[in-house]
Formats: structure tokens, C-alpha cells, sequence
């Protein structure tokens, strides 16, 4: 049986014109909404991840605790449980699947709390990576619904930097000839092998493979095994099509990008009224620091708050550097704690 519900958004236009029939949105909840119905937190995925990745940092007595919060992981539009190129029927399966901004995916979750649960505030919003992307889009979207966000990892824009690393990524992956322009009868395996070979050297920092810690923390025996068993192992299950459309929304993330803020970055960051902690990883080569200090530069309600880490992006998540996880968690709980 699925461990997760599925919310029906029926025909649902997306920012870029076309419209997905019969959309459906997967979600997981964890506890009980409130009477007030105000004890909410929203988790959104990350790239390539599906809710099950996000439960590391719901525990009961963590501060995403299922005893004092409802808690919802929508997954992403295109992630293989929310509608796909997987699972999407003919004609719009496949390549033919149409681009999905991350705008796209925070409507179609806030159609799920407030048309199923009701929800007219939200304690707080909060994500990794691609999940700190959606959590930066929430504020600035729903001002006036969301109290506090904690992106971590992640950005309210992709950056220049950001989108050349994901054109190797792409290039890598279709690159293999049995891709065949996204209608391959078999996996891509060479592509998603490559595509595994180009984050590996990204997702973790120059520090973390300089103290070896594929070796002496996470247990590998050797280098090449790390690359294969951690990395290709990591892709291999994924459908190619599915992780390009991801990848797709990933490069177009941009919080004013829409008829809300037409394009005007700072105005968007600016009207973000939500007390927030964002939290970049200090050796993260995806989004670094400095690129977060900027952010909150122009939020109004804002801290900066680094991960003093070398794990690089992976410093805050899925749960593989257990000092980066309660640092991460032990920060939540301070600003869930905290006046909005």
C-alpha cells in the first residue's frame, strides 16, 4: 500500500500556459491538525527526492515533532509520485511532459492546505535545497499566511553559477544515445551514471573528500566505490525524464519571477514578512554564503544563520552528517520557539 495521499487539483494551469489534466499532488502528513488549525508546518522536496527522503527531520521530540505539529511533505510536480512524465498518460507523458516552475508547485500546495485542511496560517515553512526554493517562493507568495521559514541550503533564486553546474548535469545525462531525446524504451543508464559522476563532485566539498570522510565516516573502501555505490546508486533508480524536469524548475527558480513582483528580486525578497533563519552551508558549492548574505540583505525579518560544516550541500541533508543534523534541528526549534 502507498504511504502517502494524493490531492486532486483537476485541470491546473501552469504559470507557463499549458495546463496539466487531471493534476494530481502526492502528499504525507505527520500528526494531528489543531483545532485552530494553526499548528502547521509545510516540508517541500528537494531535486529528486520524494517525501519518504525528507522524514529524517520529523521525530517525535525533534523539533518537527508529530505530538505538537501537523506536518505536511508535498512532493514536487515531475518527483514521480506528484503528476510526472512517469506517470502522466499520453500525450503530455514523457519529453512531452510541460515545464513546471516551482511558482507552479507552492500554488498547487497551498490549493492543498487551504481547499483540504483549511489552513489559513502556517507556523512555519521549511526545506532543503530545492525544498529551500519552494520555502523561499511561500513567503514571498503568501506573506500574510506564513509566520516563520527556515530555508536551508538552498536559495530564493538560481544563480548564474548554479545554472552552468546543471547544464553539465543535463548535458551528461542526454548525452547517452539511448536516451533518444526523452522516448527511451530502456533507462539511460550510461547518462544517469555520467549525470552521477558530475554532482559528485559538487555535492560534497574540497574539505570533505581532503579528510576523506567517503572513507572514514560514511564507510566506503575506496573512492571509486563512493562514486559508484553512493553516487551512480543514487541516480540509477530515477527516471530521466522526470529528473530533467526537475532539473528544469530547479535553473528557472526565482521568487519574483511572476505577475506578483514582474521580475523585481529585491521588491519580492523585501515583502517576505515571515521571521526567517536561512541557513547556508558554509563549503556548500551549490549556494554558497555569500549568495544567502545577499538574500537576506533586502528581507525586512531575516538572520543569517551559516552550517559550520564541511559536508558541503550535503550538510543539510538527508540526514547524513548527524553534528549538521542537530545543529540544523536544534535551530528550528529556536525559531518555532521565537515570536513570529
Amino acid at each position: 500500500m502507498a504511504d502517502h495521499e494524493i490531492f486532486d487539483l483537476g485541470d491546473f494551469t501552469l504559470q507557463g500556459g499549458a495546463t496539466l489534466r487531471d493534476c494530481k499532488l502526492a502528499y504525507k502528513s505527520f500528526g494531528k491538525l489543531n483545532a485552530k488549525r494553526d499548528n502547521v508546518i509545510v516540508y517541500p522536496t528537494w531535486y529528486s527526492g520524494q517525501h519518504v527522503d525528507n522524514e529524517w527531520l520529523v521525530g517525535k521530540g525533534m523539533a518537527l515533532d508529530p505530538d505538537k505539529y501537523f506536518i505536511v511533505i508535498p512532493n514536487m510536480l515531475g518527483n514521480g509520485l506528484s503528476s510526472s512524465p512517469s506517470n502522466t498518460p499520453e500525450p503530455y507523458n514523457a519529453s512531452r511532459f510541460p515545464n513546471v516552475t516551482a511558482y507552479d508547485n507552492v500554488r498547487a500546495q497551498h490549493k492543498l492546505m487551504t481547499e483540504k485542511f483549511g489552513v489559513k496560517t502556517i507556523k512555519l515553512v521549511t526545506g532543503w535545497s530545492m525544498g529551500a526554493l519552494q520555502t523561499f517562493h511561500w513567503g514571498a507568495m503568501f506573506p500574510d499566511m506564513v509566520e516563520r521559514i527556515a530555508p536551508f541550503c538552498g536559495s530564493a533564486k538560481c544563480s548564474r553559477h548554479n545554472f552552468v553546474f546543471l547544464e553539465g548535469v543535463k548535458a551528461a545525462l542526454t548525452a547517452d544515445a539511448a536516451f533518444k531525446e526523452g522516448w527511451y524504451e530502456k533507462k539511460p543508464e550510461r547518462g544517469l551514471r555520467a549525470m552521477a559522476r558530475v554532482y559528485a563532485g559538487w555535492g560534497f566539498s574540497q574539505s570533505f573528500y581532503r579528510q576523506e570522510l567517503d572513507l572514514n565516516t560514511l564507510g566506503y573502501s575506496s573512492l571509486e566505490d563512493f562514486l559508484v555505490s553512493f553516487w551512480e546508486g543514487f541516480f540509477l533508480p530515477k527516471d530521466a525524464n522526470n529528473l530533467l524536469t526537475m532539473l528544469w524548475t530547479w535553473q528557472n527558480g526565482d521568487i519574483s519571477a511572476n505577475e506578483l513582483y514582474g521580475g523585481d528580486f529585491k521588491k519580492a525578497l523585501g515583502a517576505i514578512k515571515a521571521k526567517a533563519y536561512v541557513m547556508p552551508g558554509r563549503t556548500d558549492l551549490y549556494f554558497p554564503p555569500e549568495d544567502s548574505e545577499i538574500e537576506v540583505g533586502h528581507m525586512p525579518n531575516a538572520t543569517l544563520i551559516p552550517i559550520e560544516s564541511v559536508w558541503g550541500h550535503f550538510a543539510g541533508g538527508p540526514g547524513t552528517s548527524p553534528v549538521d543534523v542537530a545543529f540544523l534541528d536544534e535551530k528550528l526549534k529556536e525559531l518555532l520557539a521565537s515570536d513570529a
